[in-house]
């Protein structure tokens, strides 16, 4: 989910999955087993992830000391989840590998696992995510009372912070998923990555997990998604925009070539867009006659706000739009769900960034230009 307020990811751990790893389990079956202590009432349930939700398996018989012991069938690399009790919830990563689990009820650090190594890849993942969430819970208790004391400065540094969180917990992911050699767990720290920045990174792993795991579905329906987001990917040709002005002349973004071009799609009922208006104002005027240019595509749909968000916010680039709000042509031809966006071309016309707003732009432009 995308805590929208102050632009910080944090996505389930789970999507669809399926892809290897050694044998040590009999043939196509695959034992799970477990000690529970100090277990509340109610059932131990394990479901399977099929298109990214669990399906409920079965319910595992636990004995009054707290063991249970549970075989199934593992054809193809699989990912699933354990639920104890309605109180803690265990991923498994399962193919070829038994795995066992100790977890005592009172003490919630103490979940230990043995056996499967994809399972103990989880285990890495969902630490990290879980630690990642403390920091983001304390990042939007900040933002809502700076909210509620009106205080822009506050809020300004909690917005830069958030960047900065997501920026390292992004690297931190890379460097987890890096350290899990041919493992298939890495799949589900996929959906942690933000395809917008992280596209080379995902693109290289699937095609690597694709090599491990030939003919894996989940793998290929995530390299087809992958496939249709390599237009836009950093380094690809940015496509050709080509819409009227305010003044009803045609322009196009290859009018710009030889520039670098931050292309900003907004629009004049977006809040956070005019929020954000000032400071590429600022910085347009800061770096204009070094080679920096704005290319502003509104998704309005009426001209008389478009052309009034112009004035008011004293834009001075160029603007086109088609005034279609979401259905416009530049919008479905850069896939836009969300506004503000941006994508940095260079002088080639090449993409070089994308959601560059903010601290980000003003240190990209700085990077370029200082």
């Amino acid at each position: 989910m995308k805590y929208a307020m102050i632009g910080v990811w944090t996505i389930a751990v789970m999507a669809f999955f399926s892809c290897g790893a050694n044998d040590s389990a009999t043939e196509g079956m695959v034992q799970v087993s477990g000690k529970i202590e100090n277990f509340p009432d109610g059932l131990v349930i394990l479901s399977q992830f099929t298109d990214s939700r669990p399906k409920v398996l079965d319910t595992l018989k636990v004995s009054p000391s707290g063991e249970f012991t549970y075989e199934l069938a593992v054809d193809t690399p699989t990912f699933y989840e354990l639920n104890l009790y309605g109180q803690k919830v265990v991923r498994l990563a399962l193919y070829k590998e038994d795995v066992e689990l100790k977890y005592n009820f009172s003490d919630p650090a103490s979940l230990a696992i043995e056996g499967s190594q994809d399972t103990k890849e989880m285990l890495k993942i969902e630490r990290l995510m879980e630690a990642y969430q403390l920091e983001v819970n304390k990042l939007n208790e900040a933002y809502y009372e700076a909210m509620s004391k009106n205080d822009a400065e506050a809020i300004k540094k909690i917005q830069s912070d958030a960047m900065i969180l997501e920026s390292n917990q992004s690297t931190r992911v890379k460097e987890m998923i890096q350290s899990m050699g041919n493992s298939f767990a890495p799949l589900a720290a996929v959906g942690l990555l933000n395809p917008k920045n992280d596209f080379p990174f995902m693109d290289e792993l699937v095609t690597k997990l694709n090599d491990n795991y030939p003919g894996t579905v989940s793998i290929l329906q995530m390299k087809q998604q992958l496939d249709e987001m390599r237009a836009l990917s950093v380094g690809q040709p940015a496509p050709e925009i080509e819409l009227p002005s305010p003044d009803g002349t045609m322009v196009k973004l290859s009018d710009l070539r030889g520039k670098y071009v931050l292309i900003d799609f907004w629009a004049a009922w977006c809040k956070p867009c005019r929020q954000e208006n000032p400071n590429v104002v600022r910085l347009y005027n800061q770096y204009k006659d070094k080679g920096f240019e704005v290319f502003g595509v509104s998704l309005d749909r009426t001209k008389e706000d478009w052309v009034k968000a112009i004035a008011d916010d004293k834009l001075a680039w160029t603007q086109v739009s088609d005034l279609k709000y979401f259905n416009s042509a530049a919008a479905e031809l850069y896939q836009i769900q969300a506004i503000p966006a941006t994508y940095m071309i260079d002088p080639d016309g090449k993409i070089i960034a994308k959601d560059l707003r903010g601290p980000s732009l003003e240190n990209k432009l700085a990077e370029l230009f200082d």
